[in-house]
């Protein structure tokens, strides 16, 4: 808030999130040479996955040298971060939920949500059989502080794309709790076999479904947080990666 040349603090619990370029116009998230390679990296990975090899044929297909990865401080991570960062991104396009009510019923933010958070999972198709690979990557202690804080934004994104208003403690809860359904449906992803992931669909439908039960209480946040955890750990521990 700002009050005659003075911002004046609010309340923890009224702040709004800083994260939406729709508040605060966005800079383009990544410099052009960096955007360039790591897009062109990503068609690499269905075949060569998070690695420096997908990194450098990106770089060559951009026009760079394969020195010019160097550009990427952390390497394999960035290549997974821009893989997040865009995903969460297009989110704004990728559905249109229409203003009036369809079939005489309001859409609610619920049933938001769920379309947006189902979104945002098959976007992962292409690479999905690579993903445990970026979740590896992504547990490594240097990199879990930002992976989460990432993952923080997708959940205010699909909330506030949804049209959730609330402006107290709850904008926390359902924040956090959307983390953790998201994260446990995507661990479930990397080993849904089903056509279309319709095993994954329906994991998330009984997730949420739960979510609604409990409340979004903190209790149950931390049981959440609980099986996301193992989950993830679980996973990666099956395909040979020492945690």
């Amino acid at each position: 808030m700002y009050q005659k040349g003075v911002f004046l603090r609010q309340p923890l619990w009224k702040q709004r999130s800083a994260y939406h370029s729709y508040e605060h116009p966005e800079s383009p998230p990544f410099p052009p040479a960096e955007s360039a390679i790591l897009s062109a990296s990503l068609s690499h990975v269905p075949d060569h996955g998070f690695t420096s090899t997908a990194l450098k044929l990106g770089a060559r297909d951009a026009g760079y040298p394969d020195v010019s990865t160097n550009l990427l401080p952390r390497g394999v991570y960035d290549l997974v971060n821009y893989h997040l960062v865009t995903q969460r991104l297009a989110l704004r396009d990728a559905l249109q939920f229409p203003s009036d009510a369809e079939n005489g019923k309001p859409i609610g933010v619920g049933s938001k949500v769920r379309a947006l958070t189902l979104a945002r999972l098959r976007a992962n198709a292409p690479i999905v059989h690579r993903w445990q690979e970026a979740l590896a990557i992504m547990a490594q202690p240097g990199y879990v502080p930002a992976s989460l804080a990432e993952l923080a934004r997708l959940a205010d994104e699909i909330w506030f794309l949804a049209g959730d208003t609330s402006v107290d403690m709850s904008w926390y809860t359902k924040r956090a709790t959307l983390s953790a359904v998201y994260s446990a449906s995507e661990v479930f992803m990397t080993q849904d076999t089903s056509a279309d992931f319709v095993d994954t669909e329906r994991f998330l439908d009984a997730r949420l479904a739960d979510l609604t039960k409990v409340g979004g209480l903190i209790g149950a946040l931390g049981e959440w947080v609980g099986y996301t955890g193992h989950s993830v750990v679980n996973v990666l521990r099956s395909k040979g990666v020492r945690i």
